[in-house]
């Protein structure tokens, strides 16, 4: 390839040259030619000594024009055969780098000199290997999670089944509900799996309307009120009906719900949860706040990673499946807004959207500002 490569270039540009050297010389040639034999005719009365004068003149101009010629025929030889190593040499080292990661070989690197077009191509190429090299380890670390998280779950129900056949345990209704529990582990991992799937995949697309935040907030606070009174803990939000959203209200919805249920598995009972939203110039600020024991300074920035686990004495009961906070933040990203954490005390779960630029009077919004639930 590296000869072939050097050899087409090398041949392009010096035939490139000598084509326009051979037309410059023949041209020259016959019309000093020309010229000499015209003043031969109109000086044929004269001496004999102009006739050689003209001879030796036009020996002296097309041997200097041979001579111009083979001399840059010889530099056009060395400098194409110069440029097409030039250029050939980084184009090759490129498709050996990328021969070598086609094998497997993800932290092959292409060396850069210069600050040319050929430098920012292996600098674009240097950035896909390393990109690759990110998703590959995420795929590894991912396999490997999954495979965690599905190992436990199945080995439980394994042991469970190989008891009540072979008659150590009754299948008592505590025994079978906690299969089933185990099975319905299983089932959520699996439709988060498939929701984050589809949530990466390029043909994710959102369904954006414009709507009123505080009808969002309060149909997800609605869908988890129970969940809450249940454990007697507090659920309260507080946004104007005047704020309006352009996004895609499911989408928005379990957003909502994600954190809501994730500040209740880790909110204490008789604590609070609430939820503010306050418009800033072009954008909308949502902040979600419990009184539960907060995320540890090291994890926050690792919270948002799948099957990540703050806290690892979290069981999969009480710490979930690690893909919850992975989702939001890929929804969150996709109607263009930021979303971070908080511990200081409890956690703070902030959500930064673009807003819709459109104000609804009040009066024409029936929407309820407030929203309580709890003890």
């Amino acid at each position: 390839m590296n000869r072939r490569l050097h050899a087409r270039l090398a041949f392009i540009i010096i035939a490139t040259a000598t084509c326009i050297l051979f037309i410059s010389t023949v041209s020259v040639i016959v019309a000093t030619h020309y010229h000499i034999s015209m003043f031969h005719e109109q000086a044929a009365g004269m001496s004999q000594d102009i006739s050689r004068l003209e001879y030796h003149l036009e020996q002296a101009l097309v041997q200097s024009i041979v001579w111009t010629f083979a001399g840059s025929l010889l530099l056009a030889v060395l400098i194409g055969l110069y440029i097409a190593k030039r250029i050939s040499r980084p184009l090759v080292g490129m498709k050996q780098v990328a021969e070598k990661m086609s094998d497997g070989q993800l932290d092959a690197r292409v060396s850069i000199a210069g600050k040319d077009e050929l430098a920012e191509l292996g600098a674009s190429l240097n950035d896909l290997a390393e990109q690759l090299q990110k998703q590959e380890q995420l795929r590894v670390t991912m396999t490997e999670d999954i495979a965690h998280e599905l190992r436990t779950p199945l080995a439980t129900l394994k042991s469970h089944m190989r008891a009540f056949e072979d008659g150590i345990w009754e299948p008592t209704p505590e025994r079978i509900h906690s299969c089933y529990e185990e099975i319905e582990r299983l089932a959520n991992l699996v439709a988060e799996l498939e929701d984050l799937t589809h949530v990466e995949s390029p043909a994710f697309r959102l369904e954006r309307q414009e709507h009123s935040l505080a009808s969002i907030i309060e149909q997800g606070t609605g869908l988890l009120a129970a969940a809450y009174m249940e454990k007697k803990v507090g659920l309260s939000f507080r946004c104007s009906p005047d704020i309006r959203l352009f996004a895609d209200r499911s989408r928005m919805i379990q957003i909502l719900v994600n954190l809501l249920s994730n500040a209740l598995r880790f909110t204490p009972v008789n604590g609070t949860v609430r939820i503010e939203a306050v418009e800033e110039r072009q954008s909308v600020l949502i902040a979600i706040r419990d009184s539960g024991s907060g995320i540890a300074r090291e994890d926050l920035p690792y919270i948002f990673e799948r099957f990540y686990r703050g806290d690892k004495s979290r069981n999969r009961r009480t710490g979930g499946s690690g893909l919850g906070l992975t989702i939001v933040k890929r929804l969150v990203t996709a109607h263009g807004g930021q979303i971070w954490a908080e511990s200081n005390p409890g956690t703070t779960f902030c959500i930064r959207l673009p807003g819709s630029g459109s104000i609804v009077p009040h009066s024409a919004t029936a929407t309820a500002d407030s929203y309580e639930a709890g003890p």
